[in-house]
């Protein structure tokens, strides 16, 4: 962004960002560009319900209730759309306030606005919470999940709500828009697991998009990536208040889920991140407390574990499991193969990964942008740099604002 942070505000930023909201964490810009209050971007939460939806895998789950938000005016031609799709622990708040008091605006604020990259001025952008969104507790996420109540039993779901993917996700989406009058879509636009719906979008219904931006994404979940993400989902299926997913209110797997988002956020940032913190927690090896007790631990595993705690109370453990399976399930198009996937594609795409990504990385954007290419599609491939690593997506976005506007703005291109 052309700014130079020193750690004091790289702390300050993170305390109060990346725990707000990977897929994957963060939720805020370094510098809010929407910080005057007559500037700001006022958002509604609004409710999308569908009695009866049908999941990839054939179950049936009724009552299905999503939240989504909206920013900027559709147009009479209704063409003007844009889905903004988001990351695993992220919502539907992609930018803006829903009130004066909010802490911070939503993650993508920098980019989504009057006169920025995604331009509410010309565009209608669209963002919708996904099925067994994380934050299931919170105040302004709508979602249906194994959190939700079973209208055959009234009680919760837990393990008993289907496995969903990443094609459900989609396909509620569809839904919503369908009901909005929308056939089209100018652009879908999203980070991490919000760029895996990006590419099913393009795949799926090839008709529909135009333009594709996938920023710290993928077109599959890799040998590699299906392992990492079983190691989210351990930690709570040995908490032992985990109980096989039944668990009640007052007996959360707490331990379990905190766990979990002590290793979801260590893999979204970088070695350089943590180096940087725990010099400013006087982090050493030999520390008193360590040296002197087995239960203690090391300054920069306290600030660690304190932040992931604070950050659980909004969310759901068994939430947490199916958005794993969604992930792990994923490939391009949901077909045998990602080569076929992609052979559906016929969007122009622009991929932006984070050459510092430990999570999603590089290769797995440059790999698809390549095929693409081989296969004649209009593609582009630019890159986000910094010590953030997978976060770049999302706190570093601004960085290639320009890209992602000339992209939203320039003309078609057919396959060659």
């Amino acid at each position: 962004m052309g700014l130079q942070f020193s750690v004091r505000q790289i702390m300050r930023h993170y305390s109060r960002s990346v725990w707000l909201a990977l897929l994957i964490v963060t939720a805020s810009q370094p510098v809010l560009a929407n910080s005057n209050v007559a500037d700001t971007l006022w958002v509604e939460k609004q409710t999308f319900t569908m009695a009866s939806f049908t999941t990839f895998g054939g179950k049936t789950i009724r009552d299905v209730k999503v939240g989504w938000e909206a920013y900027g005016q559709l147009n009479d031609t209704k063409s003007n759309v844009i889905l903004i799709t988001h990351y695993f622990s992220g919502t539907s708040h992609a930018a803006g306030k829903y009130q004066e008091t909010d802490p911070a605006p939503g993650y993508w604020d920098s980019l989504i606005g009057p006169g920025k990259a995604i331009d509410t001025n010309r565009y209608y952008v669209v963002s919708v919470d996904t099925l067994v969104n994380l934050n299931a507790y919170d105040e302004n996420v709508i979602t249906t999940g194994p959190a939700s109540i079973n209208p055959d039993t009234g009680k919760p779901y837990g393990l008993d709500f289907p496995v969903v993917t990443i094609r459900d996700f989609v396909n509620v989406q569809k839904a919503l828009l369908e009901s909005l009058g929308i056939a089209k879509l100018h652009a879908v636009v999203g980070p991490s697991m919000g760029s895996m719906q990006a590419i099913e979008w393009v795949s799926a219904y090839p008709d529909w998009v135009e333009r594709m931006v996938s920023v710290i994404g993928t077109g599959e979940s890799d040998a590699w990536t299906v392992a990492a993400l079983e190691h989210w989902a351990t930690p709570i299926k040995l908490d032992r208040h985990w109980n096989n997913g039944n668990y009640g209110n007052t007996t959360q797997p707490v331990d379990g889920l905190a766990a979990s988002l002590m290793l979801i956020t260590q893999n979204a940032l970088t070695p350089d991140f943590f180096n940087t913190v725990g010099k400013n927690l006087k982090f050493s090896n030999i520390e008193q407390g360590p040296l002197n007790d087995i239960n203690d631990t090391h300054s920069i595993v306290a600030w660690l574990k304190q932040r992931a705690y604070q950050r659980s109370k909004h969310m759901d453990a068994n939430h947490l499991l199916y958005l794993v399976r969604a992930c792990q399930l994923f490939v391009t198009g949901h077909q045998d193969s990602l080569e076929k996937g992609l052979a559906e594609i016929s969007a122009n795409t622009l991929f932006i990964p984070s050459q510092t990504d430990l999570l999603l990385m590089p290769y797995l954007s440059e790999d698809v942008h390549q095929a693409l290419a081989t296969l004649g599609n209009n593609t582009r491939l630019t890159h986000l740099s910094g010590q953030l690593g997978h976060l770049e997506g999302v706190t570093n976005i601004s960085a290639q604002a320009e890209a992602i506007k000339a992209f939203l703005d320039s003309e078609l291109k057919e396959r060659l």
